[in-house]
């Protein structure tokens, strides 16, 4: 029997700050040290819950630039506005997720949506980050906005249920187009519910636990408890598939994906291979190769 994926570990957010006005966020890697056991993902944010209050101005991150990876936003609660330098612009609405591919750069912001401002409400988001390996850091940018009826969802027989936003779960693929193998999965478990999740043998992987009580179980150890808010265990690259039960209702994000083997080098915005490449990435922004926002 192939064995499941074990619990190396488990954290908590490294750091609360703000990102510009509008996310305040617990950022659960790599403020705690996690790095290469997370590859090849760069950065997790959870933005939230927060009530933000009625307001005229609009909160939110304003011009910046990216090159060498992607960014993936999922909207749980509140509405955000993006547009780019490459021409891409739309609303997130809770629910859906938008998967930028800024690869060779673009400039871009994200804003509260208006209406939400307006109004106020509770804001929660997810921001990850993805890197790409070395034969597409510079090809052109994409931008796919995924909306939440475009998701598959596999239903639970006690409630829950998960959405594929990329990868596959037992023969359904997920909604986004990955540039290397990725899952990324959005669970919601009822209390008491136990479920398998697949996962691959070489894949790195995580569970993020949003809010919630689970045990995480192993084949021949654990289990390994997971409860509160912005908490995260690390699994093993090796061993196939997790088991979790739910001790209350709780919400996760499942990530795993195939380990990019190539040097990383970042600063900022900026994810290349060398600090080369990060110079040059600089002074292409300066010099507005990324574009620019009217």
């Amino acid at each position: 029997m192939t064995e499941q994926k074990k619990v190396l570990g488990t954290y908590g957010a490294g750091s609360n700050h703000w990102v510009g006005d509008g996310f305040p966020v617990r950022n659960l890697f790599p403020s705690n040290g996690l790095e290469a056991e997370v590859n090849p993902f760069l950065m997790l944010d959870y933005a939230g819950p927060t009530e933000f209050k009625a307001s005229s101005k609009t909160p939110g991150v304003g011009q910046h630039p990216h090159r060498g990876f992607e960014t993936v936003t999922i909207a749980y609660q509140g509405s955000v506005e993006h547009r780019d330098s490459a021409g891409n612009s739309g609303v997130i609405y809770p629910g859906d997720v938008q998967w930028m591919t800024a690869a060779s750069g673009v400039v871009h912001e994200e804003m509260h949506e208006k209406e939400f401002a307006r109004k106020g409400g509770v804001f929660e988001m997810v921001q990850l980050w993805v890197n790409l390996p070395k034969a597409e850091k510079m090809s052109k940018p994409r931008y796919q906005a995924i909306t939440k009826e475009q998701i598959p969802v596999v239903k639970f027989e006690t409630g829950g249920h998960a959405r594929v936003i990329a990868g596959e779960w037992n023969g359904i693929k997920g909604a986004a187009r990955t540039v290397t193998p990725i899952n990324v999965f959005d669970v919601v478990l009822k209390s008491g519910e136990r479920i398998e999740i697949p996962l691959t043998e070489g894949h790195q992987a995580a569970v993020v636990l949003r809010k919630g009580d689970v045990s995480i179980h192993e084949h021949q150890g654990g289990p390994h408890s997971l409860m509160g808010e912005a908490r995260i265990a690390v699994l093993s690259a090796s061993g196939v598939g997790v088991g979790i039960e739910a001790k209350e209702d709780s919400t996760l994000l499942v990530l795993s994906g195939e380990p990019i083997a190539e040097p990383v080098a970042s600063y900022g915005p900026f994810v290349m291979n060398t600090r080369e490449e990060l110079v040059q990435a600089m002074e292409d922004y300066k010099a507005g190769k990324m574009g620019q926002l009217a």
